[in-house]
């Protein structure tokens, strides 16, 4: 029975107007982070079999895929590249004439008001698959450091809006940011992946950008059942200087996003990861579940759980949603 005077939950649901009147969390196309991946020496666009609706672009279809990305109202991007220049250092990604210097330069010079941001990692850029410099079957921290910092510069010199290094090596934000202010860059932000996990969730990503990795990143990603030393990686980057923090994979990990949140005022991002992407899209082929809806709950609940940024494979689509309201 309702006593006068009683609150009831429901007077606020009784309408749609009612609902978006008192919505707590709110989606907007400024939020969204579209990655995209650059193949060198091909001539075509090549599909991703397990990603549908996203391919490796071209170099020259780049400048189209960013034009088409800021028409839809993306105000960022993050790049990937695809090598043919691969070796045991990645040193591909130092090279001024390199596909990472020359993926950022098309892009900026595509819409220069576009953000512009470098992956920086050495993944898709070594013939063993690994984030860098592999000593005695182990990536050697300090090793891929010195080689991170040649990297964020070249990145810098091309025209990188944002720096994200990926590679979980212990002391990358403090090396970067040196390596920056001392190449008269101070004024590039770093977003760190500093809660990046080992998870089970990337596999289509490494069709994406071809690697032949073999092998585990235990030894430097983080172990999947850890949130006191997520929280702890990420504030040490905040110490460091990171300017963004993020969590990585995105839906399994809300309890680590919120957490960090609570802990920390810098800006925070989430990276909606390639197994995510897939399997919403498996699940809707499948007709089991209702893709639109299910792809805006989910980036609702990264906006809930405190993320401001959001890097999806779905930005595109989102953002075109969002204008249809």
């Amino acid at each position: 029975m309702n006593t006068p005077g009683q609150f009831r939950f429901r007077r606020l649901r009784r309408s749609d107007s009612l609902r978006r009147l008192v919505r707590e969390t709110r989606l907007h196309v400024d939020d969204f982070i579209l990655p995209l991946f650059v193949e060198e020496g091909i001539d075509e666009p090549v599909p991703i079999a397990s990603m549908p609706g996203v391919v490796r672009h071209t170099e020259e279809g780049l400048a189209q895929a960013v034009q088409r990305a800021w028409a839809s109202g993306i105000k960022a991007v993050i790049l990937f590249g695809v090598s043919r220049h691969k070796d045991g250092q990645g040193s591909d990604t130092w090279s001024r004439q390199g596909l990472m210097a020359r993926s950022i330069a098309t892009a900026k010079a595509a819409q220069p008001q576009m953000v512009v941001i470098s992956d920086n990692c050495f993944c898709e850029y070594t013939d063993h698959g690994h984030c860098g410099v592999v000593v005695e079957d182990d990536v050697d921290n300090d090793a891929t450091l010195a080689n991170l910092a040649r990297q964020a510069v070249v990145a810098a010199e091309a025209g990188v809006d944002m720096i994200a290094p990926s590679g979980m090596m212990d002391g990358t934000v403090g090396v970067l940011r040196e390596a920056l202010d001392g190449a008269g860059f101070q004024h590039i932000p770093i977003m760190s992946y500093s809660s990046k996990f080992a998870s089970a969730f990337y596999g289509p990503f490494r069709d994406a950008v071809d690697s032949s990795f073999k092998g585990s990143r235990d030894t430097y990603q983080m172990d999947v059942a850890n949130g006191r030393e997520a929280l702890a990686e990420s504030l040490r980057d905040e110490q460091e200087g990171a300017d963004i923090l993020m969590v990585k994979p995105g839906i399994a990990f809300l309890d680590v996003l919120h957490g960090i949140r609570q802990r920390s005022s810098r800006p925070l991002a989430v990276y909606q990861v390639s197994g995510e992407y897939a399997m919403i899209k498996a699940a809707a082929a499948a007709g089991v579940i209702d893709e639109r809806a299910v792809v805006m709950e989910s980036l609702g609940a990264f906006k809930r759980a405190g993320a401001d940024l959001i890097i999806t494979y779905f930005a595109e689509q989102a953002a075109g949603w969002l204008q249809q309201g």
